[in-house]
């Protein structure tokens, strides 16, 4: 039996039940429940069960790489086997896909762990073919050791391969900012696309958001690219696609060289402005969110096409001789990259 009020008609029923004028607040998203106490995963003697033949083969590479096997056990929680291992500093790299290394975070860990004189965070590692050790999670950590001159480090050797691509769901370790993140799925895609021609919508876990895809390509072409300011239209009409993953990625291109095609007419109106003496940190942000088609729309999925024409149209037709100061003193928004 449908919930009172759930759904369009629900919602329906709410509004004309309220007196005139009165705004309807927006349902809010279902809590989750909280689980029974003590009702999922192992008991510690199942977390410490004997290891199976295969786990016994990845702690006979982990010796042979020159590593030392502290322990194998089961995850908690879903009971997935993993290797808690000290490996050769010179084995472990960042998984390809990565963003780079933020130096400020790399000498704040440096600093830490000199001063505490220990390493009390493992990183994660999953094992190539070669012998070597990607880690999605924790190449600072990785890079801070390897600046202390230190000879190995403790890891989770996880022994399924498809963890390298879980980087944004993994890390921890340091937020990420909307160009890092999206210049790390942008790179998984490309590798992943020689993989499997699987669709794109089947990775949506490891992507995260459809938009990152797009926003990858145009960080690429443009680093200073003003991402955060067209984040909140592309996560409203976006979506991930059940085109093989690689056709997507053909796509995307198509879709980034649209999007740089606007930011050149939004460049141009940004000029405008500062030409009549107008200066503001989100002189960018202001004029897309003038240009924004669907900032004040209720439509649940707008259209990606007819918004971003209709953007790039009004991106176009901007007149700046008709903005007045205080309304760029009062916009806010992300301060242009």
């Amino acid at each position: 039996m449908a919930k009172a009020g759930g759904g369009a008609g629900g919602k329906a029923k709410a509004t004309a039940r309220a007196p005139a004028g009165t705004k309807v607040p927006a349902r809010r998203r279902a809590r989750r429940v909280r689980a029974e106490a003590a009702s999922r995963g192992l008991t510690p003697a199942q977390v410490a069960a004997e290891p199976p033949a295969a786990i016994d083969a990845l702690v006979a590479s982990v010796l042979g790489d020159g590593g030392r096997v502290l322990g194998t056990y089961k995850d908690p929680l879903g009971g997935h086997w993993q290797v808690l291992a000290a490996l050769p500093l010179d084995r472990v790299a960042p998984t390809p896909y990565q963003r780079d290394l933020s130096d400020a975070h790399v000498k704040r860990l440096t600093d830490v762990i000199d001063r505490l004189d220990r390493f009390l965070d493992p990183v994660i590692a999953v094992r190539n073919d070669d012998g070597r050790y990607w880690t999605p999670n924790g190449n600072h950590r990785r890079a801070a050791m390897e600046a202390l001159g230190a000879r190995s480090l403790v890891a989770l050797v996880v022994p399924d391969a498809e963890i390298a691509y879980r980087i944004l769901a993994l890390n921890t370790e340091k937020a990420h900012n909307l160009k890092e993140k999206a210049s790390e799925v942008i790179r998984m895609a490309r590798a992943l696309a020689t993989l499997s021609d699987a669709p794109e919508s089947d990775y949506a876990l490891q992507f995260e958001e459809p938009a990152l895809l797009t926003l990858g390509l145009c960080y690429e072409q443009r680093g200073r690219f003003a991402g955060s300011a067209y984040n909140s239209v592309l996560r409203r009409v976006d979506a991930f696609m059940d085109r093989p993953l690689a056709g997507a990625l053909v796509e995307r291109g198509r879709r980034a060289e649209q999007l740089l095609e606007i930011d050149d007419a939004v460049g141009a109106a940004v000029a405008a402005l500062k030409e009549r003496g107008l200066t503001s940190p989100y002189l960018k942000s202001f004029v897309i969110a003038r240009v924004n088609p669907i900032h004040f729309s209720k439509a649940e999925h707008p259209d990606y096409e007819e918004t971003l024409a209709r953007m790039l149209a009004a991106a176009r037709r901007f007149d700046a001789s008709r903005v007045r100061p205080d309304q760029v003193a009062a916009s806010g928004g992300p301060p242009d990259e």
